[in-house]
This record gives structure tokens, sequence and C-alpha cells, in this order.
């Protein structure tokens, strides 16, 4: 499970290292096969442990190349997603069309999201934590039907 946020910077190759922490699991678990796309949502990119991916891409499988939006989010998703392995200094190269995509920047943030990472731009990740706090604040919580009997 990946949680909390590192900062960490693109080097001039375009490459980044993984913070130590997270390397074992992912050459034990997943041989350092990591897959990234971009968030359909945000201007982020995810970084999926390959046995994570292949759970997304059968959920993909079984959309409709018929139906517009279904098409649609197979292609962002598939069409961006790119297979990278660590190296043996634990870094990954980010494709350019990915950095572009999330307008990365030497700072980012690799923030886990348990079963994979969200990879802001560091500035863009400021900006996402302003707004969620602001959306938390101004939510009622218990009318969240999910988040009713959620406390911490």
């Amino acid at each position: 499970m990946f949680r909390g946020a590192s900062a960490i910077n693109l080097d001039t190759k375009g490459r980044i290292a993984i913070p130590v922490r997270y390397r074992e699991p992912l050459q034990l678990e997943h041989q350092g096969r990591i897959v990234i796309t971009v968030d359909i949502q945000s201007a982020c990119l995810l970084l999926y442990p390959i046995h994570e991916w292949e759970l997304i891409e059968a959920k993909l499988l079984k959309l409709s190349d018929t139906d517009k939006t279904q098409r649609s989010l197979k292609r962002m998703l598939l069409g961006y997603a790119h297979e990278v392995e660590l190296d043996g200094n634990g870094r990954i190269l980010l494709p350019p069309p990915l950095r572009q995509y999330a307008n990365l920047d030497k700072r980012i943030m690799l923030v886990g999201q348990l079963n994979k990472f969200e990879l802001w731009d560091e500035q863009a990740w400021l900006q996402q934590i302003d707004e969620c706090q602001e959306t938390i604040r101004s939510e009622e919580l218990a009318n969240n039907e999910r988040l009713a009997d959620f406390s911490l």
C-alpha cells in the first residue's frame, strides 16, 4: 500500500527517482514494472504497479467501442499508457507526452493513493490540496452516504 506525499525532482532527461521506501515492494511484488497514464479528472498522472494496472485493463476490455463515452475513456487511458521499469537506481522515465499532459517541471509531488500513485506538478498539488480542504469544509459529510459512518 502506498501512502504519503513525497517531493521529488524531475531530472533533465525526464526521469524521477521513486522514494526508497517504495522500491522494494515494487521490485518484489511487481518486478519493478509500472504503468503510467493520465488522470481523466485532474491534470496529474497515475502510476500503477503492473498487477494493479492489469485489473484496470480487464475493466477497460469490457467497455464498448461503439459507445462514445466509453470509447473516449479507453482512448485516453490506454492511449497515454506507458509501461516503464525501475532502473538500477530506482528511477523511471516519464515520456514527454505524459510530462506535457500534467505540466510537469522540475519540482513534482508523488502522492500515494493505496494501490497507485498520483504524480503532480508541485504548484498544482498545493492548489489541489487547497481545493480538497475547501470541498471537505463545505460539504456536509454526514449527508454523503459513503462517508456517513466514516470517522477518524
